[in-house]
């Protein structure tokens, strides 16, 4: 083969190389062509790559320190409890006949549920020493400790709860204690970074990484406690255990965004999922509770439907309203109480609410959460869809009773009802007691609701020792929902006698 045989060959190789290339690439080139213009940025990818800052990690030191200080472990005691077994006339038919001790030859006896120790977080928010934790942390406890990062420790105060939303407030005494400063959860944003702080597992206070995954999300656990219960939880992947509860969720600038409430898991422990109490929710409701000492809810007066709806659950709501349902257009009214909110205002069943105050409303959740923001009397503007045609109307927005009023923090010994009075000392040595608080007359509240009868003593409350009524107001004192138990008997009658309550809000 000459060299000018070998040129030839050469650039034949290469001109056929130099092909392959450029044909492959307009291969590759017209396949992405096909469902994207090559070159063109989406419209929702411009304002990323405009940002000088996308796409750089973050150093969250200057975060965790600021606000690793203000996140309390919370500690609580439930004293020992002693149930009776033959505890109250309708629950042991035999007693009328054979006497209350009957209960006790079928293993009926008293038993004793032992102390209770539970742990949980908390944050604090005030230098004088307010602190916001989960209602389901501290609830029924007999005692609340709280240590500091610091390892300082102090003894709490219930201010006040609300298990529709899973709050609670508590105090310590001191000044110029660290706390958090607030944020907006309203700001936070699908993907952002967020801290997770709190003392999992009884641990010392840590700190766990995660984004943001999702908000406005119900989970229907705020049911287990609360009649009317509000969730629009924020959702994120920063690890959250047993212990977090009442926790803080921050953003990279050591900001309060959320509370830490409860996670999503099939044994308990973290398992990818964690949520969190929106911050503005939290600052309307800790404020109430403080200042009024019960939170004032305010309601719109609607029902609607629960979200994520089956295709023939949404055909059926359809028939019954009669306008075509698309689930994440706005909020479908399904009914509407007369005197209520929406009622006044002029809304309609088969309306779909779409904003509240301006701001977009697509779910239950979402709607709950906006007018969880304000308290009775307040006006806020309402946009609805009625055949097609978007208005606005102002609603000054009602409480439970459909009234503007403030609701007042009536203790539960009022609730009670009936008319109370000390025992007598002679009475309380002949029944060989130290004390106790006799019901001279059951009245037409709580107590009517049971079988009790005049003339009752009660000498404990869920095992707690009552001598008079000072102790019986504090023993009742913090208790807005959920079961008590009245111990006590009756003068010249044998046998004790349990007299069980079931608290709901007002």
């Amino acid at each position: 083969m000459n060299w000018k045989n070998g040129l030839a060959i050469v650039a034949i190789s290469a001109t056929t190389a130099l092909a392959s290339v450029w044909g492959y690439g307009r291969y590759m080139e017209q396949q992405q062509a096909g469902i994207q213009e090559a070159g063109k940025l989406p419209v929702n990818y411009a304002g990323f790559f405009d940002k000088s800052a996308a796409g750089t990690s973050f150093d969250f030191t200057a975060a965790a320190s600021s606000a690793t200080p203000a996140v309390v472990h919370i500690k609580t005691r439930t004293k020992a409890k002693q149930i009776s077994g033959n505890q109250q006339r309708q629950r042991n038919p035999f007693s009328d006949f054979f006497g209350d001790d009957f209960g006790d030859f079928f293993g009926g006896g008293p038993r004793v549920q032992p102390e209770q120790r539970a742990s949980g977080s908390g944050v604090l928010i005030t230098e004088d020493g307010y602190i916001v934790t989960n209602n389901h942390v501290i609830d029924g406890s007999d005692e609340i400790n709280v240590t500091l990062a610091n390892k300082k420790s102090y003894k709490a105060t219930l201010i006040g709860q609300d298990p529709n939303s899973d709050l609670a407030v508590i105090k310590i005494e001191g000044k110029s204690f660290p706390y958090m400063v607030y944020g907006n959860s309203d700001d936070a944003k699908l993907g952002q970074w967020v801290l997770a702080i709190g003392y999992p597992f009884n641990l010392d206070v840590t700190v766990t990484a995660g984004i943001i995954s999702a908000k406005s999300r119900s989970i229907g656990i705020n049911d287990r406690q609360g009649n009317s219960p509000v969730e629009s939880f924020i959702q994120t992947d920063a690890a959250v255990n047993p212990g977090n509860s009442g926790g803080a969720l921050i953003n990279i600038n050591g900001e309060l965004i959320g509370i830490n409430s409860a996670i999503a898991s099939p044994t308990g422990s973290y398992a990818g999922y964690s949520y969190a109490i929106p911050v503005n929710m939290v600052k309307k409701i800790v404020t109430d509770i403080v200042k009024f000492g019960t939170v004032q809810r305010a309601y719109i007066g609607i029902s609607y439907p629960k979200d994520n709806l089956s295709d023939d659950e949404k055909r059926a709501l359809e028939k019954e309203v009669g306008v075509p349902f698309k689930e994440g257009e706005g909020v479908l009214i399904l009914s509407i109480p007369e005197g209520g909110a929406a009622a006044s205002a002029g809304l309609k069943k088969g309306d779909m609410i779409t904003k509240i105050n301006g701001v977009a409303v697509t779910s239950g959740a979402e709607l709950q959460e906006q007018v969880a923001r304000y308290k009775p009397g307040d006006k806020v503007t309402v946009n609805y869809k009625r055949g097609g045609k978007e208005t606005m109307v102002n609603i000054t927005l009602k409480n439970k009773a459909g009234n503007t009023d403030i609701v007042k923090n009536s203790s539960l010994l009022e609730k009670l009802g009936g008319e109370l009075v000390n025992l007598d000392k002679k009475i309380a040595a002949a029944n060989d007691v130290s004390g106790g608080v006799v019901v001279k007359k059951v009245g037409n509240g709580l107590l009517s609701k049971s079988r009790m009868e005049d003339g009752f003593v009660i000498t404990g409350v869920n095992g707690k020792e009552i001598n008079n009524l000072d102790e019986l107001k504090e023993a009742l004192s913090g208790i807005k929902s959920g079961n008590i138990r009245l111990d006590g008997f009756y003068p010249g009658f044998e046998g004790r006698y349990t007299y069980p309550l079931r608290i709901t809000e007002d």
